[in-house]
């Protein structure tokens, strides 16, 4: 028995539009970060054993590095994008959520 979901989210273009822009710029950072990554490795793999912290080699810490970056990114696109459908809901309506 499908109920539906609890409430329908109507997001209006302009909402959509930016949060997609500021999705592909987010990836396209990202994505040069690990452009690196890959090409440190194959370009001068021996200098991923170097030690750098904690008795840690290069390709560990920035390894953990990718992934405190993804985490920071994500963080950083959803406050983004929360400001973002503040401003266009100033008016205190539901039009960006919708009839609830």
């Amino acid at each position: 028995m499908d109920h539906g979901p609890a409430v329908e989210y109507h997001e209006c273009e302009e909402l959509l539009k930016y949060k997609q822009k500021a999705g592909l710029r987010l990836f396209f950072v990202y994505s040069a970060i690990y452009g690196i990554f890959v090409l440190l490795n194959t370009v001068f793999p021996r200098m991923m054993e170097s030690v750098v912290f904690f008795g840690l080699n290069l390709a560990i810490v920035y390894g953990i590095g990718l992934i405190v970056v993804a985490i920071i990114l994500g963080l950083f696109y959803n406050h983004q994008c929360t400001k973002m459908e503040r401003r266009l809901d100033t008016s205190g309506s539901k039009t960006l959520r919708g009839s609830e």
